[in-house]
């Protein structure tokens, strides 16, 4: 079922990309994710004067010989990542310029999703799924098994089949999620974000205080950006279809862009301050090329 969301050749590029957390995550099993946990591994966290019971074999002899005290070694744990991918399925994220190879930001924000999931679940950490727009549309849980990858493409392949002329509201769908995910994971939002942004960074704040490594992957068309249109035509809300207004993108193009320009300025604004990562995307840019570069520069970081 991957292959009715990404094609071969994507496939086949990323192979070579690794999803590794900026944080340290809590997990049940080894994995390729520090924890906070400290455990038997291959890196070293610090040393610990020893006390009965330890085990003789966790003795550092090489310090015992420089200082005639026992002190034993602590590693730190790897671990199993758990990621809960959160996929916004109003009507805005159905709009598909002409641009991006009839793409719409829900079809790319879908192979994002998708990327997401092939990536994980090869190297055994657990993705859950969840769509929403007013309400929550499909939640799948956390699970690290070969088979979940399908279920994930066939909830958003089917996803994509209804009609999605509504509305969003981040407060009230995402707010059920708070008591159901696990503490120390990481959240991944694919949203264009339009809708009211102090409850959506009022609401990743608070995933963001539970020890989630929250990301947002904002997901736009480059007519939304350049606002390109030159001949008088109807717009039409894609949440409110009964809204319709005959303009004149010209004489509207300035105010438009100056607005949409301190809309961003915004949103970059109230994320930072509660410390969520913003990763700003257009869908004509291949969404593969962006992943490579977001993973390339957590690696870095990491």
């Amino acid at each position: 079922m991957i292959t009715k969301l990404l094609q071969p050749n994507e496939l086949a590029r990323l192979k070579t990309l690794q999803m590794l957390a900026r944080n340290r995550v809590e997990g049940f099993c080894s994995g390729l994710h520090r924890s906070p946990n400290k455990g038997q591994s291959v890196e070293f966290r610090e040393h610990r004067p020893y006390a009965r019971g330890d085990e003789v074999r966790s003795i550092d002899w090489n310090v015992f010989a420089k200082s005639d005290r026992l002190f034993i070694r602590q590693y730190e744990e790897e671990t199993n990542l758990q990621a809960n991918l959160i996929v916004d399925c109003s009507g805005s994220m159905r709009y598909a310029g002409t641009r991006a190879d009839g793409l719409s930001k829900w079809q790319y924000a879908c192979k994002l999703a998708g990327a997401f999931s092939y990536l994980m679940l090869n190297q055994q950490d657990s993705v859950g799924l969840v769509t929403f727009d007013q309400f929550i549309r499909t939640s799948l849980p956390s699970r690290s098994t070969a088979t979940h990858l399908s279920a994930i493409s066939t909830a958003l392949l089917s996803q994509g089949l209804q009609s999605k002329e509504s509305s969003t509201d981040f407060a009230a769908a995402l707010s059920p999620l708070l008591p159901r995910l696990r503490r120390g994971g990481v959240i991944v939002l694919f949203s264009d974000c339009f809708g009211d942004l102090a409850s959506l960074a009022t609401l990743l704040g608070q995933f963001r205080q539970a020890r989630n490594d929250v990301i947002v992957f904002q997901v736009l068309d480059r007519d939304e950006c350049d606002f390109p249109f030159r001949k008088p035509a109807d717009f039409r809300s894609l949440e409110m279809p009964s809204l319709i207004h005959r303009l004149d993108p010209v004489s509207l193009r300035n105010a438009y862009l100056d607005r949409f320009k301190k809309w961003q300025a915004e949103l970059v604004d109230v994320l930072a301050k509660s410390r969520i990562e913003l990763v700003q995307l257009v869908t004509d840019i291949s969404f593969e090329e962006a992943l490579a570069e977001f993973l390339s520069t957590r690696s870095r970081r990491r």
